[in-house]
């Protein structure tokens, strides 16, 4: 089975970042720990995206482990890439950031 890229949009790059900025500010070296097992856990998806099931418009979401995060990624199958789309809280509601990046 070939690998897949991976592909970090600038908005979940962005997720990240503002996650780690706030683990930061509320202990010392938390924000690097986030920020170190989600792009390791992101990376993973390199070998098997299709586990995770699909969760609304083609999407799929990946827990963060020891977090209460969750990757919300696409598959695009015709190149070979999983595209992050998006980092968001399990607890938010994540209709929230579907409609703001509706997929047409």
């Amino acid at each position: 089975m070939k690998k897949h890229t991976v592909k970090i949009d600038p908005d979940a790059l962005n997720d990240i970042q503002e996650i780690t900025n706030w683990y930061n500010d509320q202990q010392k070296g938390l924000g690097g720990r986030f920020q170190k097992t989600a792009i390791q856990q992101i990376n993973s998806l390199k070998k098997d995206p299709h586990i995770y099931a699909i969760r609304y418009n083609e999407i799929r979401c990946m827990s963060i482990k020891k977090f209460p995060y969750m990757a919300h990624f696409f598959i695009n199958d015709e190149n070979n890439t999983v595209e992050v789309l998006a980092v968001i809280s399990t607890d938010r509601n994540p209709k929230i950031w579907e409609q703001k990046t509706s997929r047409q």
